[in-house]
C-alpha cells in the first residue's frame, strides 16, 4: 500500500469509527429530546468550569445567534445555567447543571460499552498499544489545530 493510500485508509477508518461511536452514544439523547448539536454544546460546557457563548460559538464553528438558541434550549431543560463571572461581572458564563452531567455520563458509558465491544477481538498487546497510538495522534492533531 502506498503512503497516500495508507493515509486515506487511516482517515476513512477514523471518520467511520467516530461516526459509529457517536451514533451509539446518541441513542440515549432520544430519551431527553436533545439534538446532536445540543449535545455537542453540552459536552463543551462540561469540559470547562464556565464558558462564554462566544467561546462556545467558536468551538462549535456556529454563529453566535445559533449557539445562543442552543444554550436557551439546554437551559430550559435545566441542563445548563447562565452565571455572571466572578472575575469579570460583564461576562456571562454557561455552566453545567447536575442533570446535564448525568446525561453526559450516560452517553459516555454507552460509548465506552460500544468501544469495549468493538475492541474485544484485539489481543492484549494490541489493546495496550491502542491508547498510546491514539494519544500520540491526538497530541499531534492538537498541536496542528492550536499551533
Amino acid at each position: 500500500m502506498s503512503d497516500k493510500d495508507l493515509i486515506i485508509s487511516i482517515e476513512k477508518s477514523i471518520r467511520y469509527i467516530s461516526v459509529h461511536v457517536r451514533a451509539h452514544g446518541r441513542e440515549i439523547l432520544k430519551e431527553y429530546e436533545i439534538s446532536p448539536p445540543q449535545f455537542v454544546a453540552l459536552q463543551w460546557v462540561g469540559d470547562k468550569e464556565g464558558i462564554t457563548i462566544g467561546e462556545l460559538s467558536n468551538r462549535m464553528y456556529l454563529a453566535h445567534s445559533t449557539t445562543t438558541d442552543i444554550v436557551d434550549k439546554l437551559e430550559k431543560l435545566n441542563l445548563v445555567k447562565r452565571y455572571k463571572s466572578e472575575k469579570d461581572k460583564r461576562l456571562v458564563l454557561v455552566k453545567m447543571e447536575k442533570t446535564g452531567k448525568e446525561i453526559i455520563n450516560k452517553v459516555i458509558n454507552k460509548r465506552i460499552s460500544y468501544i469495549r465491544d468493538i475492541t474485544a477481538h484485539l489481543d492484549e498487546k494490541e489493546l495496550d498499544l491502542l491508547p498510546e497510538i491514539l494519544e500520540s495522534i491526538l497530541r499531534e492533531s492538537e498541536k496542528n489545530t492550536h499551533g
